[in-house]
Formats: structure tokens, C-alpha cells, sequence
């Protein structure tokens, strides 16, 4: 089977899709599909982005109602107008799903104050070039980080919001290793390693950290190697296989997967007529 060529990046979120999925990730990074917006996806969206906006005011002024216009203006701008009507929300039901985004954005307050957060970039696009021992070839890293944090003694601190479900105890190393990426991303494009990642799970609310050090780092850029690698080999076969499992129910692609659940297929379908 031959593909469309291969991406000329990867992001840590695409690598976490190809270890959860080699077929998602072919839909979205190869074929590129377009992939309609979810009533979580969205309401992640307006989320982070109302976050973003208490982050741009001074310290002082990052209160529980500046987060909730900046969550108003969210709603209000086109990206926000085009998903609700996508995902057809109006009347009651549009009225109880936009108070559960700010539920997330008060219970964001129960988790720090954001008045003694030295926020050093929000939505910080940072990327570098990582080399293959096995083959010398470069493998383009890139990303978008939530959050970095300085604090009193200098240090870095990558912050990542969650407004999905928190990970079972014993399961937190697997969400963890994408913000990890993001520390490898730090060190690379800006010279420093951060000392901690830390993710913020708001509907709880739960705070996950873990400590980073030169090994985590070295970790993660073996584990992105090896992923670009083995995207590589998938692409050269023409054969990026499903990985069916509790995914799939939150999966915009199920109509088209032979390896979906019969029920997810059948309803997808219906939906798309």
C-alpha cells in the first residue's frame, strides 16, 4: 500500500498516539483526515485556552473571574462558535456542558494560586533536532508546552493541564512520559533542563509531578527515537496496524477501522448519514 509521505516532525502527543494507536496516527498524520471536534476535545480546548488568557494578566489580577470572561471569550470566538455548532449543542444542553468547563476552571483554583506562579511562557512552541545512534539520521522534535514555571531558586518547572480523567493508581507513568518529552524539549531549545513535570488534573482536582534528572531526559529521547523508527518501518510496509481497545470510543475515525467494535462502526456510521 503506498502512502502519503511521512511528516517532517513529530510532536510528543503524536508519539503517545502511535504508541496508543499505530492506525490514529496514520489517519491524522499521514492521510491527515479531518478530525471533528468531541465534546472532550473541545471543552479541553476552551479550557486550556481560557488558562491561557488568566496567564496573560498580571499576577495580582488572575482571579476566578478573569478565568471565567477569558473562558467567555473562548465560547465566543469563531473556533469556539464552530465546534459548539458542530457538535449541534444549544438550549439546556449547551447551558449544563458550558458549566462544566467552568466547574474545571474553579476547581483549576482548588490545585494552586496563580497570583505566586511565575509563568516564564504559556503556550510555548519550542522544537529541536534529536540524532539516531543507530543510523545518525535526525529526527525533528517539536511541541507546544501549557505552561513553564520559574521558581524562587530559578529552577523550570513544565506545567501541563488535564481536563480528562485522571490515570488509576500505579497507571501515572504513562501520562507522564509526554510531558517528560517536553523536558527533553526545554534542555535542547533552551539550555536548561527542568527540574520537575507536573500535571494538573482539574476535574478531580489531583496535582501528578515527578522530579527530572538526566536519566528521564536520556529516556525520553531514546523513547522518541525509537518511536520515529518504528513509524518508519510502519510506513515503508504500507501497514500501520490498529491497537482496538477502550480508545476507540472516543476515536472520530471508528466508521472507517475494520479493527473497531461492530457497535462503534454501526454507530459512527449513522451519525456520518
Amino acid at each position: 500500500m503506498t502512502l502519503a509521505p511521512l511528516p517532517s516532525s513529530i510532536s510528543p502527543s503524536r508519539v503517545g498516539t502511535f504508541t496508543d494507536c499505530p492506525r490514529l496516527f496514520q489517519y491524522q498524520s499521514i492521510d491527515r483526515l479531518e478530525q471533528p471536534p468531541s465534546i472532550w476535545t473541545l471543552k479541553g480546548t476552551l479550557v486550556h485556552t481560557a488558562l491561557e488568557g488568566l496567564f496573560g494578566v498580571e499576577p495580582a489580577e488572575r482571579t476566578v473571574d478573569v478565568a471565567l470572561r477569558a473562558l467567555d471569550a473562548a465560547v465566543a470566538a469563531p473556533e469556539g462558535v464552530a465546534g459548539i455548532e458542530t457538535l449541534g449543542l444549544e438550549g439546556a444542553r449547551l447551558d449544563s456542558y458550558l458549566e462544566e468547563a467552568a466547574a474545571l476552571i474553579r476547581k483549576y483554583f482548588e490545585l494552586e494560586d496563580p497570583t505566586k506562579v511565575d509563568a516564564v511562557g504559556v503556550e510555548l512552541r519550542v522544537e529541536t533536532m534529536l540524532t539516531s545512534a543507530r543510523d545518525g539520521g535526525a529526527v525533528h522534535l517539536r511541541g507546544i508546552i501549557d505552561r513553564l514555571d520559574r521558581t524562587e531558586e530559578g529552577d523550570l518547572i513544565v506545567v501541563d493541564y488535564k481536563t480528562g480523567r485522571a490515570p488509576a493508581p500505579g497507571r501515572e507513568r504513562a501520562r507522564l512520559a509526554a510531558v517528560e518529552t517536553y523536558a527533553l524539549l526545554c534542555e535542547r531549545a533552551l539550555g536548561v533542563r527542568p527540574v520537575m513535570v507536573r500535571l494538573l488534573y482539574l476535574a478531580v482536582p489531583l496535582v501528578i509531578e515527578r522530579a527530572i534528572g538526566a536519566s528521564e531526559v536520556s529516556r525520553q529521547e531514546r523513547r522518541t527515537v525509537e518511536v520515529w523508527h518504528a513509524i518508519s518501518r510502519a510506513h515503508a510496509l504500507g501497514s500501520f496496524r490498529p491497537s482496538p481497545g477502550p480508545l476507540c470510543r472516543y476515536c472520530a475515525f471508528t466508521d472507517r477501522c475494520e479493527a473497531a467494535p461492530a457497535e462503534l462502526r454501526a454507530r459512527a456510521t449513522s451519525s456520518a448519514s
